[in-house]
């Protein structure tokens, strides 16, 4: 075992990723001898080739676009964006040709293409470098979009994009980059498209991914302090949204709350919350609650802690999930047996002071 952070771990998958493969290319701007912004790419033009790893002009759009001619090809394209906020002009070949190629072939057309994104703030960052863009993504039918927490899912869950047959909108927590753990590369976790328990618990769920995962986490220490145990929920995959581990979480708990970095309004917590009212509706003891970024402009960088979602602020929300609720029994099943039925029957909540 040794210690490795996100960074490295996503070098290590490309690197393999090239090695394993002659069709993989990786391009972008800076990311040839420079190695990236970020120094993922470090490297991997001394080793491959600038065929193989190159720099690109600084055109986003054109750097998607290039992408789509060379999947059509045969190539499996992996490009870098830089920045969250710089991916915007090339939002249009993203959403209207990446996503819809298959479709609008009748699937005779498969683009394989991964589309890395440093996204979320924490580092101290100026505006266009701190957006969390993951709800644009999300929400365009055609994409697959994730995004790793920890070195060992960096590693994982890139090897198994860059392998996929469908466009991949890859986001990496930039705040998270220097984050290390001990695992041995290559290694092999959890498929992309399912979520993980990071930490079990019986009394309220921390739905989080990215870069709020190990906030979430802290938080969830913190409330164990205080005598309640909280499970935290880690996505991974933002679309598809894996149901099944998030409901069986919600309904086991009985409470919930949505953490994430982005705008609370329209932001991507708000369809989690539908999701799981939806479907642990008869579960919930309260409603579910969201903890985000605020809904401005990214703000300078000595605010940004004000925006981003804290163990505090999670604490905060969790304090609400309405734990002064009793437990009565339902009024119509009292009164079909005399009250016989008051310890046996399903129960309905009576809020303290109603």
């Amino acid at each position: 075992m040794a210690e490795v952070s996100l960074g490295r771990a996503l070098n290590r998958a490309l690197r393999d990723a090239l090695a394993a493969d002659p069709d993989v290319l990786v391009y972008g701007e800076d990311v040839g001898p420079l190695g990236g912004v970020f120094r993922v790419t470090d490297g991997l033009t001394a080793e491959f080739g600038e065929d193989r790893c190159f720099d690109s002009p600084l055109a986003e759009s054109g750097i998607v676009g290039t992408a789509v001619g060379m999947a059509m090809y045969g190539h499996r394209p992996v490009v870098e964006m830089q920045f969250d906020a710089f991916a915007y002009p090339a939002f249009q070949q993203v959403v209207s040709h990446v996503a819809k190629m298959r479709n609008r072939t009748r699937g005779r057309v498969a683009l394989p293409i991964v589309i890395r994104v440093p996204y979320g703030g924490g580092i101290g960052a100026v505006e266009h470098h701190g957006d969390s863009s993951e709800t644009y993504y999300a929400h365009t039918p055609g994409l697959r979009v994730v995004t790793p927490a920890t070195p060992a899912d960096g590693y994982s869950m890139l090897r198994e994009a860059i392998a996929c047959p469908d466009p991949v909108v890859f986001l990496e927590p930039k705040r998270r980059y220097w984050a290390t753990e001990d695992v041995e590369l290559p290694v092999r976790t959890a498929p992309m498209d399912q979520a993980v328990v990071r930490r079990p618990g019986r009394d309220a769920t921390l739905i989080a991914y990215g870069p709020t995962v190990d906030t979430a986490l802290l938080a969830a220490e913190a409330a164990a302090e205080e005598g309640r145990e909280v499970e935290v929920v880690d996505l991974r995959s933002l679309a598809p949204f894996d149901d099944a581990t998030v409901t069986a979480s919600v309904r086991r708990t009985g409470r919930a709350v949505v953490v994430h970095e982005a705008s609370a309004f329209a932001g991507y917590g708000a369809e989690v919350a539908a999701r799981v009212t939806e479907r642990c509706f008869h579960y919930l003891e309260a409603p579910v609650l969201r903890v985000a970024g605020l809904d401005i402009p990214y703000p300078p960088p000595r605010l940004e802690e004000y925006h981003l979602p804290s163990v505090d602020r999670i604490l905060a929300a969790i304090d609400r999930l309405q734990w002064e609720a009793a437990w009565v029994p339902r009024p119509e099943a009292a009164r079909s047996d005399g009250g016989a039925a008051a310890d046996t029957g399903p129960a309905h909540r009576l809020e303290v002071g109603a």
